[in-house]
């Protein structure tokens, strides 16, 4: 007899973790898997965290989040992406953006409601959906339009079932990107259908071409957008585990019931480190993006001359590089590239089926690193075509 949740039992393991698993065991492999900036929280931001500590600001915070990182929050969206936010009815802070992916289906959905997922997705998508008894309706983008939504993709996808469109711009895990021209293409379809949208936007601060766009500041559909955002990316805070939601109050409302009852508040002393990342950490997020984008074109001009066609991503720090004249699945060639050149990076299908076909590399790592695992890459696929 199984006391486990149906559900539970239907979902994969993160195909991200298998592998850097697989990684841990094997001496010597440079991995390039994990999403996970190399620099070190800023230290005037870890300081903001110790003092909190030293004159014990450690008790709860409110629901909602410290009133003075949620002023600070808002702030920071009407500054750089031009959205206003009243703080005291609009935003709540989260154990990172993750709680509020959780919270935001589980606000939303009835049992059964469709949920539309753009595919090659972050991991967590699809498995929150079926959580929270959604049912996850595919888009599967195209690495010839750089992965980003069209109009006539949307229109053909939703059904009267459809409640709420999941957006992931700049892309995990292809780092594609959607300009505001490109919104402005999806939002009278969006209003028409009256779709809630979450916009997980926790690379916009890792916008390389274009300044970032935020579908949030186009005022016809605002109610009807929950923006997802954290602090792990642009100020390298992944392990203090903060986020934060901006929606309209009634949405807000709604999840706040959850939040206490499951979470109260996030760490306090998260939550003032926060207040000084997003208030004085701009200088921080600049430097960041400096070193992500001399990275990524190192390795995508690297990647194209070994072989691997790769397109060059506007955001993120990911690349999505094509295996197939390699003749092999993602699985295979992630498999063998570890154990044979003790390399590891995700197989495409990890993150949905149209990921098949290209491997995801992260390359928040360093240069040195990353210049290592390309002469690594190259020599294993000169090893594949001479055993042709």
């Amino acid at each position: 007899m199984s006391y486990l949740n149906k559900k539970i039992q239907t979902i994969k393991p993160s195909g991200i973790r298998k592998f850097s698993e697989m990684a841990s065991k094997i001496p010597g492999v440079i991995s390039l898997g994990v999403g996970e900036p190399d620099f070190e929280t800023p230290w005037h931001i870890r300081e903001e965290g110790i003092y909190a500590i030293e004159k014990s600001m450690t008790y709860y915070s409110p629901n909602l989040g410290l009133v003075e990182l949620r002023k600070e929050i808002c702030n920071y969206y009407r500054r750089r992406w031009n959205c206003e936010y009243d703080y005291s009815k609009n935003c709540l802070v989260t154990v990172g953006a993750s709680e509020g992916i959780d919270l935001c289906m589980r606000t939303i959905l009835d049992p059964n409601d469709e949920v539309i997922v753009l595919h090659p997705s972050y991991v967590a998508y699809d498995p929150c959906v079926t959580l929270s008894g959604g049912v996850v309706k595919v888009i599967d983008l195209k690495a010839e339009n750089q992965f980003k939504l069209t109009p006539e993709m949307l229109e053909a996808a939703i059904t009267d079932k459809s409640k709420i469109l999941f957006l992931n711009y700049p892309s995990n895990p292809t780092g594609g990107c959607m300009s505001r021209e490109d919104y402005e293409k999806i939002v009278p379809i969006i209003k028409k259908h009256n779709l809630v949208v979450l916009s997980d936007e926790i690379y916009a601060e890792l916008s390389y071409n274009d300044d970032f766009c935020s579908i949030a500041s186009f005022d016809e559909i605002k109610d009807q957008v929950i923006v997802l955002n954290g602090f792990s990316k642009a100020y390298s805070m992944t392990g203090w585990r903060l986020g934060y939601i901006l929606a309209n109050e009634d949405i807000i409302s709604a999840m706040v019931k959850i939040h206490q009852y499951t979470i109260m508040c996030p760490s306090t002393i998260s939550q003032y480190a926060g207040i000084e990342a997003i208030k004085n950490g701009d200088k921080d997020c600049v430097m960041h993006k400096e070193s992500f984008m001399a990275r990524r074109n190192y390795l995508v001009n690297n990647l194209n001359r070994i072989g691997l066609d790769c397109h060059m991503p506007n955001g993120a720090f990911y690349v999505f590089p094509s295996i197939k004249k390699t003749g092999m699945s993602s699985e295979e060639f992630c498999t063998r590239l570890v154990h044979e050149a003790k390399v590891a990076v995700v197989p495409g299908n990890a993150f949905g089926d149209s990921g098949e076909g290209h491997v995801r590399i992260s390359y928040a790592y360093s240069i040195e690193q990353i210049k290592e695992a390309i002469e690594r890459i190259e020599s294993f696929l000169k090893k594949i075509e001479e055993s042709a």
